[in-house]
């Protein structure tokens, strides 16, 4: 079977006086039926070529899936005299919402059963459910295509009817008054920008609900919340370099919202509720690396603030959690994640203790205030998520959950954990690199080793636990993620020095992250592997254009890479809110520096590594054109024999299949691509 060959219809894109040919933009054409021609033969021939893995597929897919338990139910919370339970039954893919009043003891009442919702359906999400202060109705929100355009329903929890009201083209979050009559939603435009907050009337039609909120300021995106108390209701507005805040009281919703301080360029902050203050955590002042102030209610402006936890050059500060007794921080220092806690009335402050070399630890759900019971998620790369619950006053730790990982074959004690550190090719800036390998795999030339990289917006990729990983690593793979600038590991300057003027900083360490790994005999070019979703696909993409000697092969995942023309169409989804991480290419110069690393504008002909190349349909993140275009460009120029291969999900959106297990055929094929490429089928 041949590889599909994309028809080349040539498009002139020209500005600042630069012309770009685009044969291939022809595919943005969603509804042409050339358009899906073409991306159901690309399925066909990656069915094709992939044929000789596909018992492989299917032994990695029933070795995940068995790993899994399949009547699985989250840890209990406590809120409004429930506990809540989210539980799955074995044989169902989707979750079961549930409570219990008062007592773990007392009798199940289901409040969503998710497999009911989604029968016959393609693809279904819930993206949030909210139960109304009495405990009588609930909101929640569904998804049907994966555009991440979810439409707000109620339920009334007494008959289990659902409701005539019916909230669409929204973000999916509801968030009730302290009256139960009234909930904010927030309305995506064309772009899918969250940019408008209304207020609805249980019982009335959307055509009276109230906007409260209209964020005209396309770089800015809209979210609604109610604080931890219950007491305050606010709206957030924020781009990536800004934020601004208002709030009303929950009792008294039809009041104006009062802003606590407005929109400054370089200021971001966010806020919590606490007795008669705010709590509020920002980068005021040069706190690069963020401070947590505080303010009365009433006196909430920036010239009020005042000093609790003070900026630290080392540390980074990136959460905290208030009770009535104690302070809770979650920061970054070196790299890794500390909880310290901070007793307010004795006025001591301790860390707690971790050992493992790399690992995430972080604030989890906490809902109660008057409590000394702490809950934090712990996980290392050879430790299972658990939940645990440390007792602030008597200093003890409880496991209340942890992960199983079933079939009898997984052993902690198996598997070995390392942070190492590579040199950038500055020969100062040292790029960290958290590794996991089975105890018996050698390292050496001949040793498979995947290297997993993001490094965009701050967002870091901590260490965890992936039991779907295992499946690699008891076939001999060493997997690492490399901490590239870009992302926050190593602090708020670690990010600024990876995004805008200084994005290919991501990309060099990425790469000189890889050689270091061949260098000190982890793997060679000839076993090393790339991987990356996303702003990770742009990463793997740039990577591939510059040093594709290195990779024996690349797997982008919804990659994002064609960021020059995506970037100059403001009717995409979600680019006017990316100025801020990227540049606006209507200025010349973040123009020229864009066009420079574009993996879609910088394809040549040469040859490049053995790809795998994934997208869906109804992606509103990256849309499904960019990796479609980049595909047919490669086909057209690159100069080996290597495999390229490109699968669309034609159900789904950027976060794959939904369902508990679908997806995990998606990590099956990917496995099976690197299995093969390793002659292990």
């Amino acid at each position: 079977m041949k590889a599909p060959i994309a028809k080349k219809l040539e498009k002139v894109l020209e500005i600042h006086n630069d012309k770009r040919i685009d044969n291939y933009f022809w595919m943005n054409e969603r509804e042409n039926p050339e358009v899906i021609d073409y991306l159901n033969a690309e399925n066909e021939y990656c069915d094709f070529m992939m044929k000789d893995t596909e018992n492989l597929q299917e032994e990695l897919y029933e070795e995940m899936k068995s790993r899994y338990k399949k009547d699985d139910q989250s840890l209990p919370y406590f809120f409004n005299k429930y506990w809540y339970i989210v539980r799955y039954e074995e044989g169902k893919e989707y979750p079961i919402f549930c409570r219990k009043f008062q007592s773990l003891d007392a009798e199940e009442e289901i409040i969503l059963d998710v497999n009911i919702l989604a029968k016959g359906k393609e693809f279904y999400d819930i993206g949030s459910i909210a139960v109304s202060p009495d405990n009588k109705t609930l909101a929640y929100s569904e998804d049907t295509l994966g555009r991440r355009i979810y439409t707000i329903k109620f339920k009334n929890l007494e008959t289990n009817k659902v409701l005539k009201d019916k909230i669409s083209n929204c973000t999916g979050k509801a968030v009730w008054s302290a009256d139960n009559q009234f909930v904010f939603y927030i309305v995506k435009n064309k772009s899918l920008r969250a940019y408008k907050v209304f207020r609805h009337r249980l019982g009335t039609s959307t055509k009276e609900d109230i906007l409260v909120f209209h964020e005209k300021d396309k770089s800015f995106d809209v979210n609604v919340y109610k604080t931890k108390s219950l007491e305050y209701i606010f709206i957030a507005s924020s781009s990536s370099i800004s934020d601004e805040h208002s709030f009303v009281r929950a009792d008294d919703v039809l009041s104006e919202f009062q802003i606590i301080h407005p929109r400054e360029n370089d200021l971001e902050y966010a806020i919590e509720h606490y007795k008669d203050e705010f709590y509020i955590i920002t980068n005021a002042d040069n706190a690069t690396n963020f401070k947590l102030m505080k303010t009365k209610v009433e006196q909430c402006g920036k010239k009020n603030w005042q000093e609790v936890i003070p900026h630290r050059e080392t540390v980074l500060l990136e959460g905290f959690e208030i009770f009535e007794n104690y302070l809770v921080l979650e920061e970054r220092e070196q790299g890794l994640l500390q909880i310290k806690i901070i007793e307010l009335v004795e006025k001591t402050e301790y860390y707690l203790p971790f050992s493992d070399p790399t690992y995430t630890a972080y604030i989890a759900s906490n809902l109660e205030f008057c409590t000394e019971k702490l809950r934090i998620g712990y996980t290392s790369m050879t430790q299972p998520h658990a939940t645990l619950e440390y007792d602030m006053k008597n200093k003890t730790t409880t496991i209340l959950k942890q992960q199983e990982v079933l079939g009898g074959k997984f052993f902690t004690e198996n598997y070995i954990s390392e942070r190492i550190w590579a040199t950038s090719r500055d020969g100062k800036t040292k790029i960290p690199i958290s590794l996991v390998f089975h105890k018996d795999t050698k390292k050496d030339s001949n040793t498979p080793l995947l290297l997993y990289g993001y490094g965009s917006y701050g967002h870091t990729v901590d260490a965890g636990f992936s039991n779907v990983r295992l499946s690699l690593l008891d076939r001999g793979f060493v997997y690492a993620i490399a901490h590239v600038r870009g992302g926050e590991y190593l602090g708020r300057n670690w990010y600024e020095d990876g995004k805008m003027l200084h994005k290919k900083n991501t990309f060099y360490d990425f790469i000189d992250a890889a050689k270091f790994l061949i260098s000190n005999n982890y793997t060679s070019a000839k076993h090393l592997y790339a991987m990356g979703g996303s702003a990770g696909g742009l990463l793997v993409g740039a990577c591939m254009n510059m040093s594709p000697e290195i990779f024996h092969g690349i797997i982008a995942q919804v990659p994002f890479v064609d960021v020059v023309t995506t970037m100059l169409d403001e009717e995409i989804p979600l680019t006017t809110g990316e100025f801020d991480e990227w540049g606006n290419p209507k200025k010349k110069k973040y123009y020229d520096y864009m066009k420079s690393y574009s993996p879609y504008d910088n394809i040549e002909t040469k040859k490049y590594p053995n790809i795998l190349i994934t997208t869906g349909l109804h992606d509103s993140q990256v849309q499904y054109w960019e990796p479609a275009k980049w595909t047919a460009k490669l086909r057209e120029l690159k100069t080996d024999n290597n495999l390229l291969l490109f699968k669309t999900d034609m159900d789904s959106g950027h976060g794959g299949a939904s369902g508990r297990f679908e997806s995990l055929k998606e990590d099956a094929l990917e496995y099976a691509f690197l299995l093969k490429l390793e002659n292990k089928i």
